[in-house]
């Protein structure tokens, strides 16, 4: 059986927390930023956990990533 292979694509987007929860990026910062307000912006940068409806997935594609 060969080694199962890490998706490159979800290995960029997505980290493990220390206690093993998947982080992210929010969504929606990239452009037609003028009609956003600042708070909202400000909010984009920070980044959130995946839900846990899709942790299972991800977890399943990230198979070596620490």
């Amino acid at each position: 059986m060969p080694k199962m292979k890490t998706n490159r694509a979800a290995a960029k987007r997505f980290t493990k927390t220390g206690s093993g929860k998947l982080k992210r990026n929010k969504a929606f910062k990239r452009h037609i930023l003028e009609s956003k307000s600042p708070s909202r912006k400000r909010k984009l940068r920070k980044g959130t956990l995946v839900s846990s409806g899709d942790v299972k997935r991800i977890k399943s594609i990230l198979v070596y990533v620490k």
